[in-house]
Formats: C-alpha cells, structure tokens, sequence
C-alpha cells in the first residue's frame, strides 16, 4: 500500500497542521459550553445552544481537520497536485477558524449580521478550496476507489456548504423558506455524504497501512461510496418531493449501508498483524461500536418514526454518530498522521543525520491516556443525552479534559519538530 503512496509529493508541514492543531480547540469550547449551559445543549435540536454545539463539532472540528487533511492527503495519495498549498492553506485556515466562530456565535446571540458574516466566511472559504483542490482532484483520472470517494465526498461537501450558505442567507434575512426540511438536507449530506464518504474512502488507504490489516476487497471499496451516494440522492428526492415513505425507505438503506462497511472494518481489525493495541485502535474500536449504534437508531427509526419522538433519540443519535463515532476515528488517524508527517519531514531534511523515531515524537503512552478520556467522555456524553440534567455538566468536564489532552499531544509533537529541526541546523552535515 505505501508503495501506492507520492511522499514525494507531500506540501509544506505548516499547511496541513495549522488546521489540525486548531481543531481540538472547537471541542474544548463545546465543553466550556456543555459546563456553563448544562441541560440546555440537550433540551431541543433547535435550542441555540444545541445548534451551537452541534457546529463546534461538525465545523470547528470536522471541516477543519478534513480540509487540512486533505491537502496533504491529495498529492500524497491521490496524485492531485494541489498549487501553491500553503497559500490556499494560510487564507483557507483564517476563514474556517473566523467563519466557526461567527456561525457559533450568531446561534448564542442571535444577530442578522452574525449569520452574513459566517455565510460569507464559511461559504468563501469552501467554495474556494472546492476549486483550487477540486479541480486538482477532478483532472486525475478515478484510477481507485479511494480517488472514486474523494471526487463524490466533494460533491458532499459542495450539497453542504451550499445548503448551509442557503440556510444562513434565510435567518439573515428572514426568507420564507422551509427550514426544516433544508436543514434535514443539509446535516443528511454533511454526515453521510461528506464525513461518511471521505472516512470511508481513507480507511481503505489508512486501515492496512497503519492498523496493519489485510485490505477491504476491490467490490466492496467500489460500491460502497456510488451505492451511499445514490441512496442520498434517492432520500433528497424523496424529502423535497415529500415522500416520506420513500425517504425512509432510503435512510434506512443508506444506515445498512454504512452498518456493512463499519461491521467490516470491525472484522479486518480483528485480522490486525499488530498484536499490541495502540491508541489509533482503541479509538477506532470505540468509533466503529458508536457508529454501529448509531446507523442502528437510523434503521429503527426509518422502520418506526415514532422512535425518534422518543425522549433524547436525537441527541443520543447526534452524541454517537458525532463525537462517538467519526470524532473518535478522526482522532485515532490524527494519532498516526501527525506524527508520522513530522518524521517524514524531519527525514527529508536530515541531509544523513539520524531523526527520532515516530514513537519518539509521540509516546503511545500519551496517546492511550487521552484515548481513554475521550472514551470517558462519549460515555458521559450519552448519558447526558438521555439524562441531561444528571450528566451534562459532568460530560463538559470530560469533553474539556479530553480536548486539552489532544491538543497538548499534539502540539508536544510540533516542539519536538521543531526543536529536532533547531539542532540539525545547528550541527554540521555528514562529511562537512
């Protein structure tokens, strides 16, 4: 698999890890919120503080790391020679982390020009990485099915950011459109099509590189992404068109779809050659447990729709899927990612020094420790969602802790680059 792989082709360290060491922060947030707002961040899914916490997660977190992720994955894995990455990276960063905070902000405090203020930002900042890195993307011929995922997650990300930016322009300017169901759209396409596609697509590269399994069969790695994206479009037809009977008929379908394929990575990590289980497996264990939870919630509520009038369905479906299920694989390819870029960086500089191990960079000691606060986290997290008034401040503590932790690794990984890359400055070449 690494063979498949252009480290050659990889862009400057500082591109990619501005966006990666940005977006613990937005969790750490969400448990501040959590703290000061309790009860309130579970009480309705149009609560401000419940749309607050939702987007800390799904835009503070997700779209940064993805984004930056991306840019480095591209090249690498892809082909997809993304120009000038740096100077796409350092506007694209400012908008994302700016846009966040207005879009949070104008849930908390409710103002017209908060919500003009993130649709510009937020909507500028993706519509110009979909041409810069789309149409890198999209003039690389669809060779794999990792290349096949990529091209229909932009599509996702393209669907989403135009809804969010259609959704932000009406509470700006108080348009008469159906909100409810635009809002359906807009989060069915950014969790399925856009996290879902994309996470799917990488695993068949990350999974056997890192987790050392054997690879996901050819058929399934094809199908999976073109099955998951028709039966979005089937689903979207069907709300627009109000068919409720077909749109569950297709959610329920599109949750099988992603039960199969998180079932199965369940399975090759059961065939792992690796026998000590490391943090990347741990939190890969617990993401694939929630999302399996969750896509089961999905299913029963398409065979039942009364299901989801229960008391804290939506919220303990949003606490799985969110931060249970792809935060928790995000991070466990953080875990690996990170790391490694910094070692791969620190080789192509060495000029024949010797460079730290990647172990050396990042104790798996350290990475296990907040592994297992996250877990701690999720746990009291789905508690709160069906018991918030017992648990939610609680949850809070947990998702702060968790989220310092995380970015405190992290960031201990840059020092130790930079210091490494001081030192070789300093000393003498080989055969100087």
């Amino acid at each position: 698999m690494q063979a498949l792989l252009s480290f050659d082709r990889a862009p400057p360290l500082a591109a990619p890890l501005r966006f990666l060491v940005t977006a613990p922060l937005f969790v750490a947030a969400l448990g501040l919120l959590l703290l000061f707002q309790g009860s309130d961040v579970f009480s309705s899914r149009w609560s401000p503080a419940a749309l607050a916490a939702t987007h800390l997660v799904t835009v503070g977190f997700f779209l940064q790391v993805m984004l930056g992720a991306l840019i480095q994955i591209l090249p690498v894995v892809a082909g997809a020679n993304v120009p000038r990455p740096l100077a796409l990276a350092v506007p694209l960063h400012g908008g994302l982390t700016l846009g966040a905070i207005a879009l949070v902000l104008a849930f908390l405090v409710p103002d017209p020009r908060l919500y003009l203020l993130a649709a510009v930002l937020l909507g500028s900042s993706v519509a110009g990485f979909l041409v810069v890195a789309g149409g890198a993307l999209f003039r690389v011929p669809s060779t794999s099915p990792t290349i096949v995922g990529l091209k229909l997650a932009f599509g996702g990300l393209a669907a989403v950011g135009g809804l969010g930016v259609l959704l932000l322009g009406a509470l700006a300017f108080g348009a008469n459109l159906p909100l409810v169901a635009l809002t359906d759209l807009h989060a069915g396409w950014g969790f399925a099509a856009w996290v879902g596609i994309l996470l799917a697509s990488l695993a068949y590269v990350v999974v056997p590189m890192f987790q050392l399994t054997p690879g996901y069969p050819a058929r399934l790695s094809r199908v999976f992404p073109w099955a998951l994206f028709v039966l979005l479009l089937l689903w979207s037809a069907a709300v627009v068109l109000d068919l409720p009977l077909l749109a569950r008929v297709a959610e329920g379908c599109a949750a099988l779809a992603g039960i199969f394929i998180a079932a199965y990575t369940l399975r090759l990590q059961g065939k792992r050659r690796r026998a000590r289980a490391d943090a990347t497996y741990r939190l890969w264990q617990l993401g694939l447990v929630s999302l399996l939870a969750a896509l089961a919630l999905a299913v029963a509520d398409a065979l039942f729709p009364a299901f989801a009038a229960l008391a804290g369905w939506t919220a303990l479906f949003a606490v799985l899927i969110g931060v249970g299920g792809y935060m928790s694989l995000i991070i466990g390819m953080l875990y690996k990612i990170v790391p490694f870029l910094a070692w791969l960086h620190l080789r192509n500089d060495s000029q024949g020094r010797p460079v730290p191990s990647v172990s050396k960079l990042l104790p798996e000691s350290r990475a296990l420790a907040q592994a297992g606060a996250h877990g701690v986290a999720v746990v009291l997290l789905a508690l709160a969602a069906l018991a918030p008034d017992l648990a939610a401040r609680a949850a809070g503590l947990a998702l702060l802790v968790a989220a310092l932790w995380l970015e405190a690794n992290l960031v201990s990984v840059l020092r130790h680059y930079h210091r490494v890359r001081g030192e070789m400055s300093a000393a003498p070449t080989q055969g100087a």
